[in-house]
């Protein structure tokens, strides 16, 4: 996702270190394209969970379990992933995230036969799992391909091909398999007749997830045709956990907490953004018919991030992110106090005030890591398990309450300390 400000050093002994980059030409192309491949799948959950709500009957705390099982391996492999990638090197540990992806892709296909959530849900376990072995590498890499000085305005620029991934993902996933809904639906059948629906319906799952793995496949191949392109790589050496100890320090502490909110918040958003807009008092319209807009959530992201990365250039990243923040906070209460059109378009225009937050977060958590740099990426990638724990959360209170509005309560907390950090770190560290 995002990347540290200051994670040149993270890489001791590579060439042009003075210079405050590395010389390895046509390689930040490689990790470009990591961060469309990762951004897309993370967004391809907006979609299924709807799918799978519907097809096993799900509540909303149930239904959450698919971003609870996807996102609880950023704490569970963050760290040894990692370590991993100093062990084996960023280009290697690069492949080594892509083909434990594509098992992952894979094992929607006996989830699909089976029609058992369950499976389902551990196939989104092992997919994330290579996502996160993916992002470490990706983080500190980007960061080191450019000088110091514009690593705020890179940082987020390289986002923006994150966000194109969450854009088009979603959108063809949206007709692929949210078009595929039948006249019936789960509620009304039973037995055999259940089981068989379940099965023909999730075929278009598979499917969807056998072409990701292709695509992944040939990613895997181009990088590690270019897994020597990196020369004179190093890490500073760290035993067990190590790495915790980097949340003493004030700054990297406030900014991992920001990081497992910001995720949290954007996650439980683009959730329930398909069945929020298909409320009666919002939309009023069925799933298939309006899936697609989910794009436009990820789409004001992506757009952000490139005009952000400009503003970036200029301003103060902590103020910018404490107003990004606060604008957030409006759209969602304006969302939630309104219908029609509006509450619609106003909670959609959240994703373009998400668009600078992660990068932002990242490199003013990570300011001065220095060679500590891989620890902190660990680190940071096990924060975003707050897309596990606060949509969680929010599936709690939505089935509670009774209600998709209140629940908006639970990202609106999280923005609000969000932007306390942009006004903590407005300064340089």
């Amino acid at each position: 996702m995002a990347l540290a400000a200051d994670m040149v050093s993270g890489v001791d002994g590579v060439a042009q270190e003075d210079a405050g980059g590395v010389d390895a030409p046509g390689l930040q192309y490689f990790v470009f394209g990591l961060f469309f491949i990762f951004g897309g799948i993370t967004s391809l959950n907006d979609v299924i969970i709807p799918k799978l709500k519907e097809l096993f009957t799900l509540n909303y705390t149930q239904a959450m379990l698919v971003q609870f099982c996807f996102f609880a391996a950023y704490a569970i492999i963050g760290i040894p992933g990692a370590k991993l990638v100093k062990k084996i090197g960023y280009m290697r540990g690069a492949v080594a995230g892509l083909l434990t992806m594509m098992v992952g892709c894979l094992m929607f296909i006996p989830a699909s036969q089976t029609a058992t959530y369950w499976v389902f849900l551990l196939a989104l376990f092992v997919l994330a799992s290579g996502v996160v072995i993916v992002q470490v590498v990706a983080n500190p890499l980007i960061s080191l391909l450019g000088p110091q000085r514009t690593a705020h305005s890179r940082l987020t620029f390289a986002q923006a091909f994150n966000s194109l991934g969450t854009t088009v993902f979603p959108i063809v996933g949206s007709i692929v398999i949210l078009g595929s809904l039948a006249n019936v639906t789960a509620d009304e059948l039973s037995g055999a007749a259940l089981i068989a629906y379940r099965q023909a319906e999730s075929e278009a799952i598979w499917q969807g997830y056998l072409g990701v793995a292709v695509l992944i496949a040939l990613v895997a191949l181009a990088v590690w045709m270019f897994r020597n392109r990196l020369q004179g790589e190093r890490h500073e050496a760290s035993s067990g956990l190590a790495g915790f100890d980097l949340l003493k320090r004030s700054r990297f502490g406030y900014g991992a907490l920001c990081i497992f909110l910001y995720v949290g918040a954007e996650v439980s958003i683009g959730s329930v953004i398909i069945n929020y807009l298909a409320q009666e008092r919002v939309l009023g319209q069925p799933e298939s018919a309006i899936g697609w807009m989910i794009g436009l959530y990820w789409g004001g992201a992506m757009v952000g991030r490139f005009i952000g990365s400009a503003f970036l250039r200029v301003f103060s990243p902590g103020k910018i992110l404490a107003v990004n923040a606060a604008g957030a906070i409006v759209l969602i209460a304006v969302s939630a106090t309104s219908g029609g059109t509006l509450a619609a378009y106003s909670l959609l225009a959240v994703g373009l005030m998400n668009s600078i937050m992660f990068p932002t977060i990242f490199s003013l958590a990570c300011e001065k890591l220095g060679p500590r740099a891989a620890d902190g990426s660990g680190i940071i990638n096990v924060a975003i398990c707050g897309g596990a724990i606060v949509p969680l959360l929010y599936g709690i209170l939505a089935d509670a309450s009774g209600s998709l509005a209140v629940a908006m309560t639970i990202p609106i907390a999280c923005y609000a300390i969000i932007a306390g950090f942009g006004l903590f770190a407005r300064r340089p560290a």
